[in-house]
């Protein structure tokens, strides 16, 4: 059986109930639980880039603070990746997976610092790395973090968690009419500005030919599906 590798992207909605705030352990310890099942059972490399808008975002935090500069409010939203990342690693250890909780800012007390041929090395003897910190630069979206790790990490698949089933012509949470695509280019969704994820990472993604599959992480099973390469959701593509 073939070795599939792939980096999930998952916001930082994926850590607390639907509407909700903060870190919400029942909420790690579901997604902790598939994560490890498929790591286990199904030889699946796995890396994941976490958000940390459950804690703060950065844009939005200097926006309603003017004393912020904007380059330490995107630093302050780093931060927060960081402690999702904690909370997701003591999750799926106590579910029996090894993990590498890596940061592009170095914090050695608490993680390894991000290199890639470490983080490889960690994914081939079977260890999920959990990548934290963003890319370590201000005015960079985790977004681009995934769609960079997953080229360096030369990974099959690069897999974004949302809360809708997968890529609209329009916010189906607010028009009742969008068409819902089963596949769609990367020079469509730049076309129709749709903001799935931020036009720098669909950037990264097309120039290097990285597929993207976007699928609604709050369906029962989804997760697990998706990190075993089923077609669900979207597929973003040439």
């Amino acid at each position: 059986m073939s070795v599939r590798r792939v980096v999930l992207k998952i916001s930082g909605e994926c850590f607390c109930p639907a509407g909700g705030r903060g870190i919400s352990m029942p909420s790690v310890m579901l997604l902790a639980e598939q994560v490890a099942k498929v790591a286990k059972d199904d030889n699946v490399q796995i890396g994941i880039v976490m958000g940390g808008g459950n804690i703060l975002r950065g844009g939005q935090f200097k926006a309603n603070n003017n004393a912020i500069q904007e380059s330490t409010a995107h630093y302050m939203g780093m931060l927060a990746t960081v402690i999702n990342g904690l909370a997701l690693q003591d999750a799926i250890e106590l579910v029996g997976c090894d993990t590498r909780l890596m940061t592009a800012l170095p914090m050695d007390v608490v993680a390894e610092p991000y290199i890639r041929r470490r983080a490889i090395r960690h994914l081939e003897v079977g260890r999920i790395i959990l990548l934290a910190g963003g890319t370590g630069s201000p005015f960079v979206t985790t977004d681009t973090a995934a769609a960079q790790r997953a080229l360096e990490l030369n990974a099959d698949c690069l897999l974004k968690a949302t809360k809708v089933d997968g890529v609209y012509s329009d916010d189906p949470e607010k028009n009742k009419d969008a068409q819902f695509y089963e596949t769609i280019t990367y020079d469509d969704v730049r076309r129709q500005n749709l903001r799935v994820m931020d036009p720098e990472s669909i950037a990264k993604c097309a120039e290097h030919g990285m597929a993207i599959q976007v699928f609604n992480f709050r369906t029962e099973g989804n997760l697990e599906r998706a990190l075993k390469g089923e077609r669900i959701g979207t597929i973003i593509g040439k």
